[in-house]
């Protein structure tokens, strides 16, 4: 018999809890790859946040915006949009939030889905809170595996609740481009949000963090760079800034992303007032584990749950709990989740026929940790940046180079902006951090986490040549640079 939706069973060999990208992967390899029963509980789209409302629909508004940005900044090419026919185009990428797509593939994958409510109610059991009312019980033979994901935080900001902000979720799929637009946050949300919002043509946007600079988990000319170019765009930044009130008098819910309400008044603590048409709320995400029946198996509800190398939930007794995505905090990125699911699930299948002598650790692959903000311009990083790693404790030099004075970035664009860095462990003399800047860098990231996980001597890399006339000189010229600085060095 293949898979089926609400099956008439209730034992599987594993158990997914949570239907977003981590959890199908971590499905998957139970059963695809490794002859194991499984099946996902889901009470709302399978497939999750960032199918429908973070990475995928961000990026097919980003892209459109980027498209029109590259041609614009080419010599005898220029470009528009259309913000109905992009918007369009990001509904027919997320399906008109309709998950049959994701379904069919989880059943030709023999992947089972119970639709409900999910949480553990004790040893290797699930019970189910069904759209009907019914429960469901179910129970695994040998794992329960946690994706429960994470939800946007919203600041107690007096009036903000009340002024029916908009999250990630609304942003990613609003119906119309807002006038006007103030965001509350600094990060990767916000400054992607405030980039699109204004290529699609909201007058005025707004960013309102409490910051000295955006994007402070990265090397600080990124932050530099992004919000200097968010300025060149119009893009009002209020920076060391913190709502102090949110005054929103009039309030209509119609729907996701359509709340037409009355202006919003947004005073800061400096007692300044942005007024905007819609609040966005970019401020952080709380992981969804305070409904999961956690107190069940001897865990206090709430907060990250604790994992080890092989994914499993520290503080509870055996080897069958296991918890992946952002749920367990350790990189809230898409990517990374389904690593983790990928690592639990082949400890879950090595584990299952007793074959437990060496399990498949997810050390290596969080050292590299990629990420791309997909901004204007492109931030991309991979590993430590130099103040996370001389906290560390690591004996490090670095190396920094212009983007802008390479052959394959001028031919980009001639008022190309960027920078690149290093950041190399000196006892071993490997990178161990690597950030990029500029537009068209996201394919560099990879390279940079291949250098980083396989700790490829600086020696070595010297030998992996870059292609002509491509951003991916820039390799060239950081090595290039590193072995001037240390010839002077030596010289001293």
């Amino acid at each position: 018999m293949g898979a089926m939706i609400d099956p008439d069973r209730s034992e599987w060999d594993v158990i997914v809890l949570g239907g977003a990208a981590a959890g199908e992967n971590a499905a998957q390899y139970a059963s695809q790859f490794s002859g194991l029963s499984s099946v996902i509980v889901e009470s709302h789209l399978l497939g999750g946040e960032c199918s429908y409302w973070a990475c995928v629909p961000s990026k097919a508004l980003l892209r459109s915006v980027e498209m029109v940005d590259a041609a614009n900044h080419t010599p005898g090419v220029s470009a528009r949009l259309d913000p109905g026919q992009v918007l369009a185009r990001r509904d027919e990428v997320i399906h008109d939030l309709d998950d049959t797509s994701q379904v069919q593939w989880a059943l030709g994958a023999d992947i089972d889905l119970v639709r409900g409510y999910g949480r553990l109610s004790g040893e290797r059991t699930v019970s189910v809170s069904r759209p009907d009312g019914s429960t469901k019980v179910l129970h695994a033979r040998h794992a329960v595996v946690i994706d429960s994901g994470s939800a946007a935080a919203v600041p107690d900001v007096p009036g903000l609740r009340a002024a029916t902000p908009w999250t990630s979720r609304d942003v990613t799929t609003m119906r119309e481009v807002p006038r006007r637009v103030v965001i509350l946050g600094g990060g990767a949300v916000a400054c992607e949000a405030a980039t699109w919002l204004r290529g699609l043509g909201a007058a005025e946007v707004s960013i309102v963090h409490r910051g000295e600079r955006l994007l402070s988990q990265y090397e600080p000319f990124a932050g530099a760079l992004v919000g200097q170019e968010l300025q060149d765009r119009g893009v009002h930044l209020f920076l060391e800034r913190t709502m102090a009130e949110v005054n929103r008098p009039r309030v209509s819910q119609t729907g996701q992303g359509c709340i037409h309400g009355g202006e919003v008044r947004v005073t800061l603590d400096d007692g300044s007032v942005v007024t905007a048409d819609e609040v966005v709320v970019a401020a952080g995400r709380v992981p969804n584990s305070d409904d999961i029946g956690l107190d069940s198996v001897g865990l206090a509800p709430g907060g990250y749950l604790d994992v080890d190398d092989h994914q499993n939930v520290r503080g509870v007794e055996g080897d069958w709990l296991y918890a992946i995505g952002d749920v367990c905090g350790q990189a809230l990125l898409t990517h990374m989740g389904k690593y983790q699911a990928r690592i639990a699930g082949e400890v879950i299948a090595a584990r299952a026929v007793g074959s437990t002598d060496v399990l498949p650790s997810a050390a290596d692959g969080h050292v590299g940790r990629p990420q791309v903000i997909f901004t204007s311009p492109e931030v991309g990083a991979a590993g430590l940046t130099e103040r996370q790693a001389r906290e560390a404790g690591r004996d490090v030099e670095v190396v920094e180079h212009d983007m802008a004075v390479l052959a394959g970035t001028y031919l980009m664009r001639t008022d190309y902006r960027g920078w690149a860095k290093l950041v190399i462990d000196r006892e071993d003399d490997v990178v161990v951090g690597a950030t990029f800047v500029g537009p068209g860098i996201s394919d560099l990231v990879h390279s940079a986490t291949t250098a980083i996980v396989g700790q490829i001597p600086v020696s070595t890399l010297w030998h992996v040549v870059p292609s002509y006339p491509t951003p991916s000189e820039i390799w060239l010229r950081l090595l290039e640079t590193l072995r001037s600085q240390r010839h002077a060095a030596s010289r001293r």
